[in-house]
């Protein structure tokens, strides 16, 4: 892997993040496809889109399909014909969300299916090797995930067993790599540590001095936002928390958000990010545009013969109205799940877009007023 950064405009900024199956420019967000699939969408939609990377999710597909199915199809790009990049989940998250079936130890998380309840396993190695199954181009390594507020005891516990596992995981990582070159075989498989924390300066600083110190990690991502804080904290956390990062290696802040947390994101200097929101926010009736949110399902839009956003140029608004998709929302009609979808991650894909844009002309300044200024009209 390869990261070239391009241009900084204050502490915004512009890079080519050079993976095996393709070019990823930066700023970049990332549509979530967590079984190998973003919903309500197929290929041939993010290729028109011109989505670079999608994410998917090693505990899902771990349990359905199994990581072994998918090796034995060819990994997830054979499987599932998505020819550009994939960055996988460690799985961290799914053991946060499903706390009432986790048990945390030393040396991995035990968790109980949400399928079934059967009970697995998930070590730092273990999570590694259902990624190298998958093939995944970036994989995030196991992490502990604490929900806001915590104790002080509780995020240092998190951030401790945290760098527990990355030493593990860097170790096992390097050793896979080493055996596979010689047996004259390059693992294209990039790995990302993940810094935690909370919104405590000294937690945050101890765990990126401690992963840092770790090894050559291929990038490093900054999890544990977005789940119970106020925006303010996190930003804060943010300006904080990204110059204790290599400068020369991809930042990823997982999980984040609205439009309005990406810009003020990337201005942190964030180079990626990824969120369920545009297409489950669609796919509810809510669609993101440049002059703030719509709820398509109002009586409002049913003669509304204006595309979902005029200075949008995705399929949808090229060829249907408000009127048209408030019919289908209103109707349950399937097809307005994927116009719907394909809008609110065009829009997604087009702010980051711009946002590069404006960074490498040294406008990012006006672009950061301009953007926030109109989606809060």
């Amino acid at each position: 892997m390869e990261f070239n950064l391009q241009k900084t405009d204050g502490n915004a900024r512009a890079g080519i993040l050079k993976l095996a199956h393709g070019e990823v420019q930066t700023p970049i967000f990332m549509p979530v496809g967590t079984q190998a699939s973003v919903k309500a969408l197929d290929f041939s939609d993010l290729l028109r889109l011109n989505a670079p990377i999608i994410l998917a999710n090693t505990y899902h597909l771990y349990l359905r399909p199994s990581d072994e199915v998918i090796a034995a199809l060819g990994g997830l790009h054979s499987f599932s014909k998505f020819p550009r990049n994939f960055l996988t989940d460690s799985g961290g998250f799914q053991a946060f969300s499903l706390n009432s079936n986790v048990k945390y130890h030393a040396d991995g998380i035990v968790f109980k299916s949400h399928i079934d309840g059967s009970q697995h396993f998930f070590s730092p190695q273990k999570v590694l090797d259902i990624q190298y199954n998958l093939n995944s181009d970036i994989m995030m390594i196991l992490d502990d995930l604490v929900g806001l507020p915590a104790s002080k005891e509780r995020i240092l516990e998190s951030i401790n067993r945290t760098t527990k596992w990355a030493q593990e995981a860097i170790t096992y990582h390097n050793f896979k790599k080493q055996n596979a070159l010689e047996n004259g075989i390059a693992l294209t498989n990039n790995i990302f540590a993940i810094v935690q924390g909370g919104t405590d300066k000294e937690f945050r600083e101890a765990s990126a001095r401690d992963l840092t110190s770790l090894g050559e990690f291929d990038g490093y991502a900054i999890g544990g936002l977005a789940v119970g804080e106020p925006n303010a904290e996190m930003y804060a956390t943010l300006d904080f928390t990204t110059p204790l990062l290599p400068h020369d290696k991809p930042r990823y802040l997982m999980g984040v958000g609205t439009p309005q947390d990406i810009i003020e994101a990337i201005a942190r200097g964030v180079d990626m990010f990824d969120c369920v929101m545009p297409t489950r926010n669609a796919r509810n009736g809510t669609i993101f545009t440049h002059f703030g949110k719509l709820a398509i399902k109002s009586p409002r839009f049913k003669l509304d013969t204006q595309p979902l956003d005029s200075k949008c140029h995705c399929y949808t608004c090229q060829n249907h109205s408000r009127a048209y998709l408030h019919h289908l929302f209103r109707a349950g009609e399937i097809s307005y799940f994927r116009l719907a979808s394909i809008h609110n991650l065009a829009f997604y894909l087009d702010l980051v877009r711009d946002a590069r844009e404006a960074i490498l002309k040294g406008e990012f300044a006006k672009f950061y007023k301009d953007s926030l200024e109109s989606m809060s009209a």
